[in-house]
Formats: structure tokens, sequence, C-alpha cells
């Protein structure tokens, strides 16, 4: 059984889809069964409930049709499409509207959407989302392409040969497209709070009406009465209509400033997370790269309109089919040139760290970063020049040639730039304020990346190392004392996910390739750019589409503001579903007839949990939460709910001495349940401002108000002398009780540590 329906984007459900599951709900169906249960008992009074149950729904409908608009609209720009050669016209078109005999064109980056083959070009192909291996398959001319998969490196034209349901692992392109199900937190604890409601609620109902109707034997209206009083009480009837509404919510503010949640759980986890892991390019740096020198082996600059190598250089670029940021650089900065004669072509792989060439009549070439590229010995002779450009921020590779050794003497050095993104900075001080850590991890030079690290101001980003030397098990001690990784393989930027997150820390991973897929897809959440490729963008939970990524702060802002004003709102349930549970198991333990009646217990509702916690749960709420959510709820919820229970027990059990009618009993046990109430709400506003004393005052003024002239409507009659001076005795009782147990439950917050 299903309380509580899966949290998934909203833009995938119809309009009736979001209809049916607000409307045919496990506990409206139980609020219907009461409903006919009172209608046929002749307790018309009774129903005050039902409005409550009407409005819940519609509020759900409407917002989360207000939400798929919003996240439908962004969903059509974040598509991706591809380009397609069909009937002799090139067409740019959605993986939706392929068909069968298409050629398509596919290039590093993007998503495979259909099977296919290759009739020209060559690409390295990373099937790990299929087959859970992470090595790069070569797919030369004739290969087969699976869907799902994704172009590493290279570019080809391939002949589609199944599309749709058709493709090979349709069942798994979901799966493709997504990160693995993440456990939410908040929603597992807010799940087993309605499902303990919704499976206990049943027997014990079944026990209060037999217990009334057939042991006291109380008439039944009487007895229908009783059993629905405690019913209503133990059901959180609109708990998980908050839980929806308020991440559909944020969905769409976040959808209006262009960030796309695949699964908008994500801001929870973004939320609490400790560690955010940001890739250099495409995250700090823009996409842009630009060339601003090239040098010899000794440092001198070299002109490009006189150098031989240059020459070089503007036919390889003129060759190989690399279309990243790098190569499109390069071709800005030297003139175009003729192709070379190539036996074969290794286009440039982040694993690889270059490219390479292998001309037919001549040496081979390779252009990459110097590390990999060039033997130890060749590379000591460069590296102070290679050190210095690379402290002042710049990426320096080179183009180098193969001696009749087959061992790559350098021909020149090329030194390139990224711009930085705006606010940047901004957006990393604010984590700092915010208790998270920045770690940048990068396959670029450690002292290049370090350099743009402490421009924008992350804490510590002077600690730098290179991945390559870190043994694999030195890892777990290398994250906690590095900030920066530089020349990292993408299967080392997964081995840093997870001995980050071996210390019990919950980690965050910026992307923009395909060599940020692994550890984005170990990360609690995972965040792309919109201009990263599409292997990024399907496998992140949450997308930039315009690239700012001083969004971030939004994103944690919202998710802080669902969990703390979630949390407050469980509280709020929490009270009032405990105390129900029991003091009707009390009733039935003790032959009793429950003591609230269901209209005077919709009106506890509406002004002590309803209401406030619709109003509460609409506040910006920034504040970072560290402990477990159903805790938090818990410690706060159960010294009301037991004060409560308590009051209302002592009340049931001296009425009888003070000659108190029953009448009077239930209306005594409204005002002492709505009072320990209204001292949890109280709590729960501290702070006050002005948001929260309206609120507070309001809800104050409006029982008073409603209890006062709706008293037929709610049950809340005159009562005698007596009853006043034992409900008036016992509130007192409470007050002084609850304040008691809150100073305990406080303490124990603070020391026990398994609430932290």
């Amino acid at each position: 059984m299903r309380f509580m329906r899966k949290q998934n984007n909203k833009a995938e459900l119809t309009a009736k889809d979001i209809v049916i599951n607000n409307v045919f709900t496990y506990f409206n169906a139980i609020f219907a069964i009461i409903a006919i249960l009172l209608i046929i008992a002749g307790s018309y009074r009774s129903l005050t409930f039902l409005p409550v149950v009407i409005a819940n729904s519609l509020i759900g409908i409407v917002q989360q049709l207000r939400a798929r608009k919003v996240l439908n609209q962004l969903s059509l720009l974040a598509r991706s499409t591809y380009s397609i050669t069909r009937d002799g016209r090139v067409l740019s078109l959605a993986s939706g509207e392929l068909l069968v005999g298409d050629l398509i064109t596919l290039e590093a980056g993007q998503q495979i959407p259909a099977d296919a083959t290759v009739v020209d070009g060559l690409i390295a192909a990373n099937e790990s989302l299929l087959t859970g291996e992470a090595d790069e398959i070569e797919k030369p001319v004739h290969a087969k392409l699976l869907s799902g998969s994704f172009v590493v490196s290279g570019s080809c034209t391939a002949l589609l040969t199944q599309v749709g349901e058709d493709c090979y692992a349709a069942r798994l392109q979901a799966e493709a497209k997504q990160m693995r199900e993440k456990p939410s937190e908040m929603i597992h604890d807010i799940n087993l709070i309605v499902g303990i409601a919704g499976i206990v609620i049943i027997p014990l109902g079944c026990l209060l009406f037999y217990q009334a109707f057939f042991v006291n034997g109380y008439l039944f209206k009487e007895s229908i009465e009783a059993m629905v009083g405690a019913i209503i009480g133990m059901i959180p009837e609109g708990l998980y209509l908050l839980v929806t509404v308020a991440l559909a919510l944020s969905a769409m503010r976040l959808a209006q400033n262009k960030v796309l949640l695949h699964d908008m759980r994500s801001t929870e986890t973004l939320a609490r997370i400790d560690v955010l892991c940001v890739d250099k390019t495409g995250t700090i740096t823009d996409n842009t790269m630009q060339v601003v020198e090239v040098f010899d082996q000794a440092g001198s600059a070299v002109t490009k309109d006189t150098s031989a190598a240059c020459d070089l250089l503007a036919q390889y670029a003129a060759t190989i089919p690399d279309a990243n940021a790098t190569m499109e650089a390069v071709r800005a900065f030297v003139h175009q040139a003729s192709v070379l004669t190539a036996s074969s072509v290794l286009p440039f792989s982040s694993k690889n760290k270059y490219s390479q060439i292998d001309q037919v009549h001549g040496a081979s070439l390779r252009f990459g970063a110097p590390e990999f590229v060039l033997d130890a010995q060749t590379f000591a002779v460069c590296e102070a020049q290679v050190a210095e450009r690379a402290a002042r921020g710049q990426r320096v590779l080179v183009f180098a040639q193969a001696d009749e050794k087959g061992v790559f003497q350098p021909l020149l050095f090329v030194s390139l730039v990224n711009g930085l993104r705006p606010n940047v900075a901004e957006t990393f001080a604010w984590f700092d304020q915010q208790e998270v850590r920045v770690m940048v991890i990068s396959g670029d030079n450690p002292q290049t990346v370090s350099h743009i690290a402490c421009q924008v101001g992350i804490p510590h980003a002077d600690q730098y190392v290179t991945a390559t030397d870190i043994a694999d098990e030195d890892f777990t001690e290398a994250v906690s004392e590095y900030t920066v990784f530089g020349r990292v393989k993408p299967e080392q930027k997964k081995k840093i996910i997870n001995a980050l997150k071996a210390q019990g820390l919950r980690v965050a991973m910026t992307g923009d390739g395909v060599n940020d897929i692994l550890a984005m897809k170990e990360a609690d959440c995972s965040i792309a750019m919109g201009t990263g490729s599409d292997a990024a963008r399907q496998a992140a939970q949450v997308v930039i589409l315009d690239d700012d990524f001083s969004h971030m702060k939004q994103i944690i802002s919202e998710g802080r503001r669902d969990i703390n004003n979630l949390l407050r709102s469980a509280t709020l349930f929490l009270y009032k579903n405990i105390f129900s549970m029991l003091l009707a198991t009390c009733a039935i333990l003790f032959a009793w007839v429950y003591p609230l009646k269901p209209s005077q217990v919709s009106l506890v509702s509406m002004f002590n949990i309803g209401v406030p916690a619709f109003l509460l749960a609409m506040e910006q709420n920034n504040k970072k939460q560290h402990g477990r959510f159903i805790y938090e709820a818990l410690t706060r919820a159960i010294p009301a709910a037991c004060t409560s229970f308590l009051a209302i027990v002592l009340l049931v059990a001296l009425a009888p001495y003070l000659e108190v009618s029953k009448m009077d009993v239930g209306v005594g046990s409204t005002f002492l349940l709505s009072l320990a109430g209204f001292m949890v709400l109280f709590e729960l506003s501290r702070p006050f401002n002005l948001w929260h004393t309206l609120i507070f005052v309001g809800c104050v003024a409006g029982f008073i108000g409603t209890a006062f002239f709706l008293s037929n409507l709610f049950a809340i009659t005159a009562i005698s002398w007596n009853a006043a001076v034992l409900t008036g005795s016992i509130a007192g009782v409470e007050v002084v009780l609850m304040l008691c147990l809150n100073l305990f439950g406080t303490f124990a917050h603070k020391h026990f540590t398994f609430l932290q």
C-alpha cells in the first residue's frame, strides 16, 4: 500500500493524472466511508471535515496544474535535438521524431537516441548506463550503436535501425536518462508517518465502534460519532498534500528562473549537502576558450604566420573531428588549411588526455596535456615553462610529433584561457557562509585550476594535488587534505565522491561532460549546466539551463524552505495524530467512549494545524537542518501530544466525581487539546516576526471566534461551573507539564547523539 505518491517531475503527468492522484487517494476513500456512515447515522453536523478534504484536493490540483504548465514549457527548451538527414533534407529533430532509415550525425557529448549502425566516421562510446562498464568502446564504420549510450569523443554519421520501443534495452532508456533513484530522507520519513497512520486507523476505528456500540450499549449514532472523532484525529489529511504542493511550487519557482528538476526531491538533497564538488570548465568558467599564446620549448613566442609548426597544427585542426571548446579555439586562432592524409585518427578523450593522428606519409602527431603526450624526460625540460603559465591560470597544451623511435617531441605549446562565469565569486562566498565545503575536480593542470579557484574565492584553493599521483587507498585521506584535484580521470572523480561519502558526508557534483557521468551517478545530487553535453544534462537531477551558477543559491534555499517548513507542518500533524492514537487506545482499554466529536476535532485541526501549516509552508527559511527529519518532528510533537492525552484522561476520569456531563467533557477536551496545540504553534513560530505574529494571533482569534459564533456547527456549548473549574485547573497543570517536557526534549536533543 502506497500512501504517498512518488514525487516525479510533474511535467510528466497529464491533467487527468493530477486530478486522479489528488481525488482518488487512500485517505479520501476513508473520508468517503466516514461520511457515508455519518449520513446513515443522521449526524450531519459531524460532516464539518468534508469542506477541508475537498479544499485540500482542489488546492493540490490547482497548484500542480500550474507547476505542470511551467515545467512543460521549460522541458521544451531543455530537450535534446539531433541533426538528421531524411529524403535528402537536413532536419533538426527531437528523439521522439526519429524514424528508421534516418541518417543521424553524432558528436562528442551527445546521447545516442536509437539503435544505429555507423556508416562514416569514428567515435568512442560510453555504454556504462546500459552495461555498467565504464570503458570507452571504439565504434568504427559498420559498428553497432546502442540507444542510451553516449558519444565520448569523435563524430560519425549513423543509420538508424531501431527507434522508440523497438530499441535495444528500451526498458532501461528512462534509467539511462536519469540518475538512479536517490533515497529522500524527508519523503521517506513522511511516508513512514502517513503509512503508520493509514495502517492503524482501521483496527482502532473498528475496536472503538465495537466498544461503544456492543460493549457500552450506546446508540448507533453516538458510536459512529465516537469512532469518527478518533479516526479524524489520526488521519494526517493535509500532510502529504503539503509535501506535494510544496515540492511542486518549488519546482515551478525554479523553472521560472530556468532551472529544471528531473527529480523534485533533489532540492531537499541539495539543502542538506556538506560538500559541493565542481568542475572548473563549465562551472567556474564558461565553455568558451581563447588562445592567448603560442610558444616553443624555450618559452619564446611563436608567430603563426611564419611558423611551419603552426601550419602543421592548422592542418591537424582541420583533420581531427573533435568539436570541443579547446579545438574550436585552436581553429579560430590558426589559419585555414587542408586536411592531412591520415591512416588513423584518435579523437580526444578525457581518459587519454590527448588526440592523435597517424599520417600515411609522415610521423604521428599528438595534441593534448604535456604530462600525457610527452615522456617524463622530455616533459622535465619544458616543465618550468608549463608551470609558469599554469600558475597564471592558463591551460597549456602541447603539439608534438613522434621521432624515429616513436617518442613524441614538442613542436609548440598552446596556452588558452576560459572566461569566468558571472557571480561565481559571490556564490562560493555564500556556500562558505552556509557551511558547505567546495572542492574543485578537474582534468586540467592542478596549478591552473588552483589559480582560478583562488580567483573566485574558494577557501583553501591553494591546497592542490595531481590525482594521478594518488594511490587508490589514499583517496580517503586526500579528500580531507586537498581542495583542488587536477588531472583527474573519470574513474578517479567517482573515487573522490565515494571517499567523501565514506566519511558520512552528503555530496553534490556539478558536471558538463561525459567524463563527469560516473561521479554524477555516485553523488547524492548532481547538477549540470544547460550548455553542457547531452550526457551531463540527462544524467543530472538538476539542470541550470541559462548557465547562471548563482541559481545554486536559490535551489538550496528552496530545498531548505521545504525541509524547514514541512518539518513545522509535520510537527503539527504528528501532535494531533499521536494524541488521537493514545486517547483511542486508552478508550478501548478502559471501555470509555471517545470524548471528542468529529466537528470538535475539525475545529481544532483547522486552527491548530491546517491553516498555520499552510501559511508557514509558504515562508522563506534558509536554516540548515542537521538532525533526522522524523526525530526532529517527534521531539517537538511528543511533549504536546502526551500532555494533551494526560490532561484529557484526567478530565474524563474526574468528570463523574464532579458531576460533569459527557457533553461538557467533550467541550472541555476541545479546549485542552487546542491549548497544547497553540503552545506547539507558539514554539514553532519563534523567533516571532510580523508574519509569525499574524499567523499565531489570527489562528487564536479564529478559533475563539468560530467557537463563539459557530458554536452549534462545531458542538461547542456552554459548560457548567463545575466543568469550567475542572477544565481550567487541568489547563494550568497542562501548561506547566508541557513546559517541563519541552525543556527535557531540548536537553535530550542536544545530548543524545541518535537525535542529531
